[in-house]
């Protein structure tokens, strides 16, 4: 076999190879509770479904602009004014195939070979191997708790050198549900300005957030990137739909890419997610906003019973990260066990970096409140807590 060098540095999604066999175990008869993976249980919102129907019944359907529907861009763009009272114009605004297209958009425009980009560790897996993918070399900013599992402005300001040509942020975070406050932010955004370089913010997770707005890096400056999708607030997983916010100046050099790489997104996912800034839908959406709080207050606490340490809360996403050193070594080796005694499948750290991943866990609470209390009933009898 040829394989390309680069794959030796991209590795699995071991999530993804946890939740399959946790399917092979339920092929078995086996009862599986799922805390691992990032995907709502809620079923896609009925406006939206109505609305991919009424466009299919009209056997239409053709590619759209590489950029995506007009009529998208201008709903996403009112979507930023309505939600953050941001003036963006939908010139600014690229449909893409799925947050992992957009963020292989952008980046596809700005890595260069041998460029260095900064990103905090614990961070989503992705992130780093798509820097990797385009020749450029991920650099971990190893963040902690006392800081909320994000990047500071101190950190940022140490770490940055004559190599690097970017900063690539998450708020909410994923795998800590942290958030990044607007001081922050703007620290961070006046750093990265300073030095020549480029804020990339994923924003997938906004809309999920719990006693705090999150706010929009768009608010900082004109000059981010910024990454949204229609799989988590809005619920359209399957949809594979999302959106890139890019200066303007970009946006000619993005089309292009997208054209090259796949045309156009879905069609009639663009169509349907038309739907998803109606006033009926958010009523739908923000009512899944409240149960989703409602399952991090029976997660979160039964967790720390259970020995868990959480020393920084979720405030957005649907994850709790979790020190599980005080049970177990090897958290990879706890969520095998975990999997196979209690029927339990969580998210072991190693899919998250090089920071103590095997000292934490990864707990989604994307399932029904029972079936959560029933979870940590189930991890109790195996690790003789709770």
């Amino acid at each position: 076999m040829n394989i390309a060098s680069r794959m030796a540095q991209i590795a699995p999604f071991h999530v993804m190879e946890l939740m399959a066999r946790a399917q092979a175990l339920e092929a078995e008869g086996r009862s599986i509770i799922h805390l691992e993976v990032g995907e709502p249980d809620f079923a896609t919102a009925e406006p939206i479904l109505e609305a991919a129907q009424r466009f299919l019944a009209g056997g239409h359907v053709h590619y759209t602009a590489a950029l995506g529907l007009k009529e998208l861009r201008e709903a996403i763009s009112g979507h930023y004014y309505t939600r953050y009272g941001l003036d963006i114009s939908p010139a600014r605004i690229v449909v893409t195939a799925g947050a992992s297209g957009a963020l292989l958009l952008a980046l596809g425009v700005l890595v260069n070979p041998n460029d260095e980009w900064l990103l905090p560790d614990p961070g989503y897996p992705c992130n780093r191997h798509f820097v990797r993918l385009l020749e450029g070399r991920p650099v971990s900013l190893a963040v902690n708790a006392a800081a909320d599992y994000q990047p500071t402005a101190a950190q940022l300001a140490a770490s940055w050198t004559d190599k690097t040509r970017g900063l690539l942020v998450a708020s909410p975070a994923n795998p800590t549900g942290t958030l990044l406050d607007p001081a922050t932010m703007a620290a961070l955004a006046g750093i990265v300005a300073k030095r020549g370089g480029t804020l990339l913010v994923d924003e997938i997770y906004h809309g999920l957030s719990y006693g705090v707005d999150a706010m929009s890096a768009l608010a900082v400056s004109e000059d981010v990137f910024v990454i949204n999708s229609f799989s988590k607030y809005f619920g359209m997983t399957g949809w594979r739909l999302g959106w890139l916010v890019a200066p303007q100046s970009y946006v000619r050099e993005i089309e292009k890419l997208a054209q090259n790489l796949y045309i156009a997104p879905s069609t009639v996912a663009q169509h349907a997610a038309l739907a998803a800034f109606q006033p009926a839908t958010t009523a739908i959406l923000e009512a899944r906003r409240h149960e989703f709080s409602l399952r991090r207050d029976v997660l979160l606490p039964g967790l720390r019973r259970l020995g868990f340490k959480v020393a920084a809360e979720p405030r957005g996403a649907f994850y709790v990260y979790a020190d599980s050193s005080a049970l177990a070594a090897d958290s990879d080796e706890l969520a095998r066990q975990l999997l196979t005694e209690a029927g339990v499948a969580a998210t072991p750290g190693l899919d998250f970096g090089n920071n103590d991943p095997q000292g934490h866990m990864r707990f989604a609470y994307t399932i029904e409140r029972g079936r959560i209390e029933e979870g940590l009933a189930r991890m109790a009898a195996v690790l003789g807590s709770g």
